[in-house]
């Protein structure tokens, strides 16, 4: 249901794949970052930042996967927003 409705919002495979490769960058980036402007917390802090961001991209991979299986089910993975959007339109049109 959620699948479906993130579908229906034009939300693609693509789009939680590459927010998945952001969140592993964002994790290293969190990292380096905490690691050298808080040299309080020191190491153990900067770990803990970058896991922190880190668990996300297993998430997106999943989100990701599941809209990939959604998509091949209705036919659509090869579809762009666009054409997926004008299709929905001439569907409501010839109702």
């Amino acid at each position: 249901m959620i699948i479906k409705k993130m579908h229906d919002m034009g939300i693609r495979s693509e789009h939680a794949y590459v927010a998945a490769l952001t969140s592993i960058g964002l994790s290293v980036a969190s990292w380096v970052t905490s690691l050298k402007a808080e040299p309080v917390g020191g190491l153990a802090r900067a770990d803990r930042w970058g896991i922190f961001v880190g668990e996300w991209a297993p998430t997106f991979f999943g989100l990701g996967l599941a809209l990939s299986h959604y998509e091949q089910q209705e036919g659509t993975l090869t579809a762009s927003v666009r054409e997926l959007r004008e299709h929905k339109r001439e569907q409501k049109h010839a109702v």
